[in-house]
């Protein structure tokens, strides 16, 4: 980690919620009157040095479906909501994690956090990754943007992920934990932001398996 790192996460991310705070009221209100339930899900992620914190995104799911489903989602899984779909499309739905950057959780840049059951602690690649706050965004997420359309066509889900997504995802992220710098955070979060408000012209840069772990994945 870079010296600085901390005060590029608080000033980007306090200065996204004041300036997004009346669009982040509405999408609540959309929430709420789509159907039952809260406007957010929160899930058990591993953090930093392994420790588990409470990850918080926007529901995009039907209530319940924590409860019936596994720990992958596909594209046009029937237990998405239509609000919710939307709001995955554009990835607003990951908004509400600014949040978990601001109070020293998470990121902006850095490997995404995993559930529980995928991460293995004794594993030398995830006692690296794990040495990081994890984030809202890297390279990794980058390139497995669109990871639920492919999962819809996968025969195991859950196989797919655990032996050919995962592995790759954590071999992408090393060598930005290696390499990591502002200028390379500013980069990474600019694609971001350019992928977020322009879904269909990187539609054809992450044509890989599936958005992982837990009913709101």
């Amino acid at each position: 980690m870079y010296r600085g790192k901390r005060i590029f996460d608080l000033l980007l991310a306090g200065v996204a919620l004041l300036l997004l705070a009346p669009f982040l009221f509405v999408i609540g209100l959309l929430i709420k009157l789509s159907g039952r339930g809260p406007i957010f899900f929160s899930q058990t992620r591993i953090g930093l040095e392994g420790r588990p914190f409470c990850l918080w995104k926007f529901r995009t799911m039907v209530m319940g479906a924590e409860r019936q489903g596994g720990q992958l989602t596909a594209a046009g899984d029937p237990q998405v909501s239509g609000v919710g779909g939307w709001l995955r499309r554009f990835k607003i739905d990951e908004l509400p994690q600014l949040w978990n950057v601001l109070i020293g959780d998470m990121s902006l840049v850095d490997p995404r956090p995993e559930v529980p059951r995928y991460v293995t602690f004794n594993d030398s690649i995830w006692r690296s990754i794990l040495q990081v706050r994890p984030g809202i965004t890297d390279p990794a997420s980058l390139v497995y943007r669109h990871e639920d359309d492919v999962l819809a066509g996968s025969a195991n889900p859950e196989l797919h992920y655990r032996e050919f997504v995962l592995p790759h995802k954590l071999n992408l992220s090393l060598p930005y934990i290696r390499q990591a710098s502002l200028w390379l955070d500013v980069k990474l979060v600019l694609i971001t932001v350019r992928q977020v408000l322009f879904p269909a012209a990187s539609r054809g840069e992450a044509r890989r398996p599936a958005r992982s772990a837990g009913a709101e994945r």
